[in-house]
């Protein structure tokens, strides 16, 4: 073989070399099939974890029911949260939340339900561009009981200067310190008033009194943030309610029994007198109550009876009730003879059918009847709003915040008074609204 020919073999080698070599190379630095870099040992390296996490609050898997009116929130660290990060209700339905403005936070911006699971959905970017998924689970507090309530006054309604305030709860309110303090009366101007727990009726009752009857003008606005508060022994407020009214003029009847007539007074000027029958006073329940009443609503027509009297369904005319047990102003045509000169009623005030019109025309919701000259005084036995019969120590000791809640239990309309029916002119009371989220 001639040196040129061993020189050509030679070269071949090398050259088959070389490209065995690489194509080892090539091997070592292909990918796995799970996506791995295969090294040229043949082992695999794992792809970094995700450096974004991230946190509930509340931790679902520390706070297994958590209350539906806690902060809901989820947050990233070492990313941002992408446009798809929403919660759940059962229904699929996302609620509503708010994207903080650096993309870190996403907050919930209503008030959840009691008793519903929802899902944390939705993705977020890591600072290394890796996505990292959001899913959890929670289901909300879920009460032995819901408490409902009704206010006494509308939205937008103009009241008389002793009205007050009451909350009427369909159950007995058993944490009656939590439950004040989450009510909240602003009035303008300002005037000095108290919450006071009256006796049960069917539930428990609420009521904001002013020391002094209020201005004439004065604005008023009630919050009470009784949504997910505990009222005692696992009962739970059902919904907040909020309530805004303003006060009208300063009307108040002064009804001295003796003079045999009533004085309407308005911003301290006499507007009309009126000759009219109190009680006769013979027995009890024909006594004309003393003290301050409230007017609580008005019927231009409604039946009336009283079986202890010894009539049903008598048609009386511009009647205007003025407390629980059956106390009216209204007309009463039967003792027109006698009105002005005797007292002879089973316990209202008796007026003429155009003396009683006239009265009607004036009446408002909350307006004070001052009755004074009888044997008899107002009391809780006579139901609904006797607010006024206590000195304002006495309200404000029974203030749950005192430490002294009236625990005596007053049944809202006696088992003798008078029945009524007919078609009322007042408004209705205000029923709460629950939260939708």
């Amino acid at each position: 073989m001639t040196d040129e020919a061993r020189h050509f073999r030679m070269s071949r080698r090398g050259v088959l070399s070389a490209v065995a070599v690489g194509a080892l190379g090539a091997v070592a630095a292909a990918c796995s099939k799970d996506g791995t870099k295969t090294t040229t040992a043949g082992t695999s390296a794992k792809k970094p974890d995700p450096v974004a996490s991230i946190s509930y609050t509340p931790d679902p898997k520390k706070e297994s029911a958590p209350n539906p009116t806690t902060k809901f929130a989820v947050t990233v660290d070492k990313g941002v949260l992408n446009p798809d990060v929403k919660l759940l209700n059962s229904r699929g339905t996302a609620v509503k939340g708010e994207l903080s403005e650096d993309q870190k936070t996403f907050t919930i911006s209503e008030a959840l339900g009691y008793d519903v699971e929802y899902t944390w959905a939705g993705s977020a970017m890591g600072e290394d561009r890796q996505t990292v998924p959001i899913d959890a689970k929670f289901t909300t507090l879920n009460p032995s009981s819901q408490v409902n309530v009704v206010l006494n006054i509308g939205d937008g309604q103009e009241v008389g200067v002793a009205a007050p305030l009451i909350l009427k709860f369909d159950s007995t309110v058993n944490d009656k310190k939590a439950v004040e303090r989450a009510l909240t009366v602003t009035t303008e101007p300002k005037t000095e008033g108290s919450w006071a727990w009256l006796g049960e009726d069917n539930g428990s009752r609420a009521h904001w009194r002013t020391k002094e009857y209020f201005a004439p003008g004065t604005k008023v606005s009630m919050a009470g943030k009784l949504y997910g508060l505990d009222h005692g022994d696992g009962a739970y407020g059902a919904a907040d309610v909020t309530v805004d009214f303003t006060v009208g003029r300063n009307q108040v009847v002064k009804a001295e029994a003796s003079s045999h007539q009533i004085v309407v007074v308005r911003d301290g000027a006499t507007l009309m007198t009126l000759p009219c029958s109190y009680g006769e006073g013979d027995l009890d329940r024909n006594v004309t109550r003393s003290g301050i009443h409230v007017v609580s609503e008005k019927h231009e027509d409604f039946y009336m009876s009283n079986p202890a009297a010894g009539y049903f369904n008598v048609h009386e005319r511009f009647a205007v009730r003025i407390s629980n047990n059956g106390e009216f102003i209204h007309a009463n045509p039967e003792t027109v003879g006698v009105q002005g000169s005797s007292n002879v009623t089973n316990g209202c005030i008796n007026l003429s059918l155009d003396s009683a019109q006239q009265y009607f025309a004036t009446a408002v919701y909350g307006d004070p009847v001052e009755v004074t000259g009888t044997r008899i005084d107002l009391s809780e036995a006579d139901g609904d709003i006797y607010d006024w019969i206590y000195d304002w120590d006495t309200w404000t000791g029974m203030s749950a915040l005192a430490g002294e809640p009236d625990t005596s239990s007053a049944p809202a309309t006696p088992s003798d008074a008078p029945q009524l029916s007919g078609t009322s002119s007042s408004p209705s009371p205000t029923p709460s609204a629950a939260p939708v989220g």
